[in-house]
């Protein structure tokens, strides 16, 4: 039979899986983090008619002499260039700026996906739409281990935090002109590590230069003292009681005018979760309602030596495989991992243009194909009609 005939056949096997990548290619133009594909073709074995000669004495050296035998599918590879970007609003909605991949894990299994469109289930996890469950790193008082194994991410709407005081801050101004033995109370209320209210009461005495400070924490008492020279403190200024530090370094001292205030205090009572942002390390952020905000949890990302060896596994996941390399994880911001962005979603990179323009490759590359059949055909044809 003619080699002809098994070449087309060939050729349109290899055209038809052109013609099968790229039209999924365009099926998910709209689908986020989707990576294009493309088709690879190499040529299969020669025949070989006449070997290669070198030259001798009175001859020269010939070629070898090779008859294709058509062409096959090396390979399809996938474009993991960049994506553009689409404002969605939605908080869950994240996007990876640079490369990197999303941590999810669904039936035990760990994938990988560009895919950013997470929302909260039952169990207040953040999933993809086929349930895979966000990995990073869930903060404990709002501190992370990094080098902690990472596991599923989980935002309790009922997360409450409470900070204790340590620090009480006053402000405004002592009467350097008083009379010696002017008292001015404060009061303050602090709070402990439950979020528990209590009020710290300080005096301040009026003795020369100086005014000496009593305070008064739940009957645990503590002494200070400040010294003035032309309104501005030169001695003393901070001390602590029952471990909160109080700071009058900002208290001036001149005369006149009585306005010593407390400016503040870094405690706060309980507080529930309200809302939650994104950094660009991945950090989730919690915003309570006390005004506390705390890190709840990091997201982790993934990296890959040869990012062309993942498998595809559906869900617009991947899996990792032997020529893939082993999986490298890390935090955004990390070298090779590039940024996150909330509110938005990484759209496919598919480029309709070069598509189109794939998909009349294949075509006019199928229909060649078919003529070298149809050609071949008549040749046979012809040979069984020698004798007649």
């Amino acid at each position: 039979m003619l080699r002809s005939l098994y070449s087309g056949i060939s050729g349109l096997r290899a055209h038809q899986t052109m013609l099968d990548v790229t039209g999924n290619n365009i099926a998910n133009v709209n689908t986020a983090g989707f990576k294009a594909s493309s088709t690879q073709f190499q040529d299969t074995l020669s025949q070989l008619q006449q070997g290669a000669t070198g030259p001798q004495a009175e001859t020269g050296g010939s070629n070898p002499a090779q008859i294709g035998l058509g062409v096959r599918v090396a390979g399809v590879t996938t474009n993991f260039s960049q994506g553009s970007s689409q404002s969605t609003g939605r908080a869950t909605d994240l996007m990876i700026s640079g490369d990197g991949f999303f941590v999810t894990s669904k039936g035990g299994s760990q994938l990988f996906t560009r895919a950013g469109a997470f929302s909260p289930d039952a169990a207040n996890q953040l999933v993809s739409p086929d349930g895979g469950i966000l990995q990073g790193w869930t903060a404990t008082n709002g501190v992370i281990n990094a080098g902690g194994p990472v596991g599923d991410i989980t935002l309790n709407p009922n997360t409450m935090v409470a900070k204790k005081t340590d620090t009480v801050t006053l402000d405004g101004n002592l009467p350097s002109d008083a009379v010696d033995g002017t008292k001015l109370d404060r009061l303050v209320k602090v709070y402990d590590a439950a979020g528990t209210e209590r009020s710290v009461s300080m005096t301040f005495t009026k003795a020369g230069s100086t005014w000496n400070i009593a305070a008064d924490d739940n009957g645990t008492t503590a002494t200070g003292s400040v010294t003035y020279t032309n309104g501005k403190p030169t001695a003393g200024g901070n001390f602590t009681v029952n471990g909160i530090t109080i700071d009058v370094s900002k208290v001036s001292g001149y005369a006149a005018m009585s306005s010593l205030t407390i400016s503040g205090q870094n405690g706060a009572p309980v507080g529930k979760l309200e809302s939650y942002t994104l950094g660009s390390d991945g950090s989730l952020i919690g915003s309570f309602s006390n005004g506390i905000k705390q890190v709840l949890a990091k997201i982790a990302l993934a990296k890959f030596t040869n990012p062309g060896g993942l498998e595809k596994a559906g869900g617009s996941s991947y899996v990792a495989t032997g020529n893939s390399g082993g999986v490298q994880l890390g935090a955004a911001g990390d070298p090779g991992l590039g940024s996150l962005t909330g509110g938005s979603l990484e759209m496919s990179n598919v480029d309709l243009s070069q598509e189109f323009t794939n998909l009349i490759v294949a075509q006019r590359g199928f229909q060649a194909n078919a003529r070298i059949i149809t050609t071949s055909d008549e040749v046979l044809q012809e040979l069984t009609q020698l004798k007649r």
